[in-house]
């Protein structure tokens, strides 16, 4: 008896291994990937101590602890040991995000993982799989984009080290990032993606430039250009969100019926329309963006993107000025206090 209930439950095991085969699989090369992270960065105690590191790796770095100790104060944030050690990539990407859409709906593609359930993204800490992702992706008729990675976070389930490549941003571009992925450690909501990347976002923006207010001053370099630098960001989203809302009305208005030929020629035509008339925003980088716009796989995921982390931030800012009069630490903990957290 106790043999054949042995054999069964070994059984069990086997099959689900055999369902979950290409998950197991992900998941082990994922951890190698971020545990080779992880043991290979430095104490940044110790990095601030070591002659040969240059002065202006240290000053980002203490920037960075200061970034930290902003958003325990003025932010609510809790207390962890994220950003307490420096991995070196030397110069190279580390991880890359592999995202899809349907071809003619914005609806994105979605991956099932345990513990975070849905998730329209999947990373890769080896470019050849990403392109392997992507390229199965196509076959089946997605559109696709692959974009290098500048930050993640873990959750809470280990230590975020600084990443080198974080550096090289300037000093609002880096507490941006900081924020963020600080935020999502300290509260990530399962199957809710979209609230997810749009709150660290808007906490990144808005704890960004407290930051910079607080550590420069309202008159400072740092202070005017991480403005300057929103103020473009905010007219070109805006410009990448209505066209957005314009391809998702022609898809309706098509229905399925009407040959896969002509839709595309339509979407095409549309996509170039809005990708043409970026020319006529008035930014302060304008050549910067259309360069980018240009260097760009322009297509359903790539305004899936913008939808996924930014199009909620005009309701986050009314709800902040007529319901928390401003504070963002008030504002943080209602989040938190609405929604369960990983």
């Amino acid at each position: 008896m106790i043999k054949t209930v042995f054999k069964l439950i070994i059984g069990i095991v086997l099959l689900i291994l055999l369902w979950q085969y290409q998950l197991i699989v992900y998941g082990i090369s994922q951890a190698r990937g971020q545990m080779r992270v992880i043991l290979n960065a430095q104490d940044i105690a110790d990095v601030l101590q070591d002659p040969q590191v240059a002065d202006s790796i240290k000053s980002k770095l203490t920037l960075i602890q200061e970034i930290k100790q902003f958003s325990l104060d003025s932010l609510g944030f809790e207390k962890s040991d994220n950003y307490t050690t420096y991995f070196d990539q030397q110069g190279k990407p580390t991880l890359w995000v592999v995202t899809g859409s349907e071809q003619f709906k914005l609806k994105a593609k979605e991956w099932y993982f345990p513990i975070l359930g849905k998730v329209p993204y999947k990373g890769f800490f080896i470019f050849r799989k990403a392109e392997e992702a992507e390229r199965s992706l196509e076959r089946d008729d997605w559109d696709t984009n692959l974009r290098v990675a500048g930050g993640w976070s873990t959750l809470g389930w280990f230590s975020d080290p600084v990443l080198s490549n974080m550096l090289n941003d300037n000093p609002g571009e880096l507490a941006n990032t900081i924020i963020h992925e600080l935020t999502h450690g300290n509260l990530f909501v399962k199957d809710s993606v979209k609230f997810n990347e749009n709150l660290a976002s808007f906490f990144g923006d808005q704890g960004a430039r407290r930051f910079l207010n607080y550590r420069f001053g309202a008159n400072s370099k740092e202070f005017i250009a991480y403005q300057r630098s929103r103020s473009d960001q905010k007219k070109f989203t805006d410009h990448i969100l209505r066209g957005a809302d314009r391809l998702d009305e022609l898809y309706t208005s098509q229905g399925e019926t009407l040959a896969q030929n002509l839709r595309y020629s339509s979407k095409r035509q549309l996509i170039d329309e809005i990708t043409i008339n970026a020319d006529t925003l008035n930014l302060y980088e304008k050549q910067r963006y259309l360069i980018y716009l240009e260097k760009s796989k322009v297509n359903n995921a790539y305004f899936m993107s913008y939808l996924r982390y930014r199009s909620d931030f005009g309701l986050y800012e009314e709800e902040l000025k007529a319901k928390f009069k401003g504070d963002l630490k008030l504002y943080f903990q209602h989040f938190k206090q609405l929604y369960p957290s990983l």
